[in-house]
């Protein structure tokens, strides 16, 4: 790592070969405390290049313990959390919305770290097994055409920083990479990130490295997610974008005819009163915290490619929580993924 540190500590980038060798460095277990903590610091103050994240991103996706989806080509909807905003769980929520209307989900999500309720923590709280290994994330997507992959269960070569993280409390490049890094090796997602400049570095690096169908958003409220109590700048890739490079447009709620709401209409509590809030949404309520959910699941619908417009998606999505399916899917989830985990 020393000759990784120099070139840091000059001032100058580091390739993504280069970037790669220090990624494997840390993942082996064979950098010291000190010299991790040094390289993220060194590279937060300075901010990280495309290439750099690129490079970061190929070794821990060739660290994690893969997934076979079985050809389900599922999609994902997951951010780098840590936008401190206390909402409730939206894009977790807006995943049965998602598989209610007939596209498999692959949900990547951990606990919270910035908020009391993280993914795992919800979906806890509503009755899902959520430590599935491989075989049973796969079966599980299968049988309800939905799984939660619990990141620290497919990422363990993570030990090796996640003290150096803890110690130093501030974000640093890992918060960018874990939804870039689903084990189920997705091709279409849907990203929320932390700010503007993020969100176009992810967008970016995601067609580098392979995805065919990405909307990455960044709402200016500071969501990282779509939002209704301000507008949201989403970078789109794939069929929806132009050749090569990322259509970018920002979405205005109205637009959709969902009400502009203030932040407090959108947040959320514990894990307890999260899942709740998740139930309740699924199962039919209207209002502000239904809204954001159909904006996101009809964004994760668009990233599938399996529609041809957003107000399709739209409308798929109101249709996945009015005939039942969206709440039928978290149902057969908490049965499967529990059924799953005792016969393991």
């Amino acid at each position: 790592m020393k000759p990784i540190l120099q070139i840091i500590a000059e001032g100058d980038t580091l390739s993504q070969s280069q970037a790669e060798q220090a990624m494997d460095c840390m993942l082996r277990g064979e950098a010291s405390p000190e010299a991790i903590a040094a390289l993220l610091m060194g590279l937060r103050a300075r901010g990280e290049t495309l290439d750099e994240l690129t490079g970061f991103t190929k070794v821990m996706r060739a660290y994690a313990v893969p997934v076979d989806a079985g050809g389900l080509n599922p999609i994902d909807l997951c951010g780098t959390g840590g936008d401190h905003a206390g909402t409730f769980n939206i894009s977790t929520a807006a995943s049965f919305v998602a598989a209610g209307a007939g596209v498999p989900v692959a949900k990547h999500g951990n606990k919270g770290v910035s908020s009391s309720s993280g993914s795992a923590d919800v979906l806890d709280a509503l009755g899902v097994q959520t430590q599935l290994g491989p075989e049973g994330v796969t079966k599980c997507l299968h049988e309800t055409g939905i799984a939660f992959l619990f990141a620290p269960q497919f990422h363990p070569a993570l030990r090796h920083v996640g003290p150096v993280r803890r110690a130093l409390g501030v974000r640093t490049f890992f918060n960018i990479l874990g939804p870039l890094c689903n084990p189920c090796q997705v091709k279409r997602q849907l990203v929320g990130a932390f700010s503007d400049e993020t969100a176009k570095m992810m967008a970016r690096i995601l067609v580098r490295l392979g995805s065919e169908h990405v909307v990455v958003v960044y709402a200016h409220d500071g969501l990282d997610e779509l939002s209704t109590t301000s507008p949201t700048t989403v970078y789109q890739t794939g069929s929806h974008a132009f050749e090569g490079g990322l259509l970018e447009q920002v979405v205005i709620p109205e637009r959709y005819g969902l009400a502009r709401v203030s932040a407090a209409a959108l947040q959320g509590g514990t894990p307890a009163e999260n899942a709740e809030i998740v139930r309740s949404v699924l199962g039919g309520a209207s209002g502000a915290q239904a809204d954001v959910v159909l904006l996101n699941a009809a964004y994760a619908l668009l990233a599938s490619a399996e529609f041809d417009s957003l107000d399709t998606c739209l409308d798929a999505a109101r249709e996945s929580i009015a005939s039942g399916a969206a709440l039928a899917k978290l149902d057969r989830l908490v049965e499967a993924s529990n059924d799953l985990a005792q016969a393991a």
